[in-house]
């Protein structure tokens, strides 16, 4: 399983990596494995504020639907258009191309109170 260093994680696995302070939000390896071949991305829409743990779309697989949560408060400032028509993305670079959306956080400090790579490999390890 594939856990980069650098990004945070949340407990449903859920990555975040800062850039220019911002929040670049995706699912983990771990979540794309578990759910199976993605068919669909709901997303949320550029200029909704997210609540920390809020329900801001869903991933539909062949196995399941899950939802996705915001790991941080804020409002989302982009989304990832291109699941739209290429859903897969999520399975193939879940840390890169495969990204879900961008917040500007409310709080900045907010992600330093997520888990770090090793706290998450120790929550996913088997």
């Amino acid at each position: 399983m594939n856990v980069p260093e650098g990004l945070r994680y949340t407990s449903d696995h859920e990555w975040s990596r800062i850039e220019d302070g911002r929040i670049r939000v995706g699912i983990t390896d771990y979540a794309q494995d578990a759910l199976g071949d993605v068919v669909f991305v709901q997303l949320p829409n550029v200029g909704d504020s997210v609540a920390t743990s809020a329900v801001v779309g869903e991933v539909e697989s062949t196995k399941s639907v899950s939802d996705l949560y915001s790991p941080v408060a804020g409002v989302v400032v982009e989304v990832n258009a291109s699941l739209a028509d290429s859903p897969q993305l999520l399975n193939e670079d879940p840390y890169g191309e495969g990204w879900v959306c961008v917040v500007e956080p409310s709080d900045p400090a907010e992600v330093e109170g997520l888990l770090d790579a090793e706290s998450y490999r120790q929550l996913t390890a088997d």
